[in-house]
């Protein structure tokens, strides 16, 4: 015979038994005989809780006490059938222990189930994403929310994105957005941690597209001339010209738009032969650009090949062009010439960079303090 066998066998001789002691008067309660371990249903990951189940008993028993035990040591306060696994469980086993009480209150010896896996990481869940508020031009700032999360984390992480694509040192919860983010879209990536939790990370929505440093202030029209012997690319300077008015870190960030007319306009930009530039009276000379009246005059031998100290600087000619166009139409925005404000700063763009910079460094685009006009 088995041992579950006898086990039933004896359970019924006790109930048979204790039967005949109540019909004389003189029963002992008869504690109930576990027939099957309690089991534990659920996850076992830190923040999830398990669900303890009684296992069989014979006779029936009335009601159940729990107790949870950690690697064999009963966790303090955990008595109820089920129980919510904490940091302090993580890689342990966790095993319950019930005690079944009879309809006579006969109390049993204790039942424990078999422990689970090792307890793993939780798992931190972001319920709502992060979010970004925040004028949306570059110059201001934005600002992360980290959206909410299940637990609550202790220790959040920022990093900014750009187009996608991290952005070097951006991993506060503020950003204030450069000049590189025009035309771009913006995202904040959050890291969420938490003792006994595997990092959880989300990803706000993309912003809009970060838009020029102010809105326009003023509007200007330009159109296009020639003077003297061309060979230069005359498609290329006009377009060239409309993305140097265009540009960010240009006159559009002081708030000012030009565009491009067929004739006429505001004022003409002047793409002249070296020796035609004289032609436009004083302070004109073949050896630079200039600008008179109404027109803003670029000297092709310059616009070709920059200027002797660019070019041993090693500095691009396309920002020669940012700065021959810029620097000349601010003249027609009313600005004078500028000096060096101190050794080693940028030059301002209003400086006679191709003359010499003092001890300054070349400049294509105007400073923060030269984004005013007298029109």
């Amino acid at each position: 015979m088995t041992r579950k066998s006898w086990v039933v066998l004896a359970t019924v001789l006790i109930v048979g038994l204790s039967g005949l002691m109540t019909a004389a008067g003189a029963a002992e309660p008869v504690p109930p005989v576990n027939q099957s371990l309690p089991t534990i249903s659920g996850t076992a990951k830190v923040g999830q809780a398990l669900a303890a189940a009684p296992g069989s008993w014979l006779p029936a028993a009335e009601s159940y006490a729990y107790s949870w035990w950690r690697d064999g040591t009963a966790i303090a306060g955990a008595a109820g059938s089920s129980y919510r696994l904490v940091e302090g469980d993580l890689a342990r086993r966790i095993s319950v222990r019930v005690v079944a009480t009879g309809t006579d209150g006969g109390v049993s010896a204790p039942a424990t189930s078999l422990p689970t896996a090792a307890v793993q990481a939780g798992v931190l869940v972001a319920k709502a994403a992060p979010t970004i508020s925040g004028v949306r031009r570059w110059g201001r700032t934005l600002t992360a929310a980290p959206g909410t999360w299940s637990p609550r984390p202790t220790a959040l992480a920022y990093r900014w994105l750009r187009d996608g694509r991290p952005i070097k040192g951006a991993v506060h919860p503020t950003y204030r957005l450069v000049v590189a983010d025009f035309g771009a879209r913006i995202k904040v990536r959050v890291v969420a941690r938490r003792a006994a939790y595997a990092n959880g990370t989300a990803t706000s929505p993309a912003t809009g597209l970060i838009d020029h440093r102010v809105g326009v202030k003023r509007r200007y029209t330009y159109s296009i001339a020639t003077r003297g012997r061309i060979t230069a690319n005359l498609e290329t300077f006009t377009r060239l010209a409309a993305a140097s008015y265009a540009d960010p870190r240009g006159w559009r960030s002081a708030g000012y738009q030009f565009r491009q007319v067929a004739r006429g306009g505001d004022f003409t930009l002047v793409l002249s032969s070296a020796a035609k530039v004289p032609s436009f009276g004083a302070p004109c000379s073949s050896t630079w650009s200039c600008r008179v009246g109404r027109y803003v005059i670029i000297n092709q031998t310059r616009w070709q090949h920059a200027s002797p100290a660019w070019n041993a600087a090693g500095r691009p000619l396309r920002d020669y062009r940012h700065m021959v166009l810029n620097h000349e139409t601010g003249h027609w925005l009313g600005h004078w010439h500028s000096s060096c404000p101190g050794k080693g700063r940028l030059a301002p763009i209003m400086m006679q960079q191709s003359k010499g910079l003092n001890g300054c460094r070349f400049n294509p685009f105007p400073l923060p303090s030269e984004r005013w006009t007298s029109r």
